[in-house]
């Protein structure tokens, strides 16, 4: 016979009643209930190594622009994500990163390659937008810098904290990226 649980009935029953529907929905076997076969609702971007027209020609403008700086780039085994608007955030990527001199912790750089060059323009100023907006300013601390560059039909973004860095090998790298491109200013 099946106890009528109300409000009246008290917390405690309700909170008992909650954990065995919970324990319930993870099967008899305890395991932990996982997302569907399909995958997340929200799309995930693809990581690529670097290949494709766009790809090629970012890769190939990093290692001038930051070999002319001193600097090294390569691909990074380690996966970041910095703050992205909506179009980034579904945009086909590469990660590098740059080991500054006197820092242990890699920099990274990443290379958002699109379909055209129209497609990466309105993906960065997209990203400008959203770096200004409420939300886009809480994904990184006060005083951060923006480096949002596109080169043809990729976008290139940096973010760094000044305030915090203690190689001057930093500013070499922001302002390597910086000569790349057709610029988009992020106001703080």
């Amino acid at each position: 016979m099946a106890a009528r649980l109300t409000m009246r009935s008290g917390p405690l029953a309700l909170a008992v009643l909650a954990a065995a529907v919970l324990v319930a929905a993870c099967g008899a076997d305890g395991d932990t209930p996982s997302l569907p076969a399909d995958g997340p609702a929200v799309p995930t971007p693809a990581v690529s190594s670097g290949s494709g027209p766009a790809a090629v020609r970012a890769r190939e403008a990093l290692d001038s622009a930051l070999g002319r700086a001193g600097l090294a780039v390569t691909p990074s085994a380690i996966p970041y994500r910095p703050a992205e608007g909506g179009a980034l955030a579904t945009a086909t990527r590469t990660v590098y990163q740059v080991t500054l001199p006197t820092e242990t912790e890699p920099r990274f750089v990443v290379a958002y390659t699109f379909a055209t060059d129209a497609a990466a323009d309105t993906a960065a100023r997209d990203q400008a937008a959203y770096l200004e907006s409420g939300p886009g300013r809480v994904q990184s601390p006060l005083g951060t810098e923006h480096v949002l560059r596109r080169l043809g039909a990729a976008v290139i973004y940096y973010q760094w904290l000044p305030a915090s860095t203690t190689d001057p090998a930093a500013i070499d790298l922001a302002g390597a990226l910086r000569t790349l491109g057709i610029a988009f200013d992020v106001r703080n």
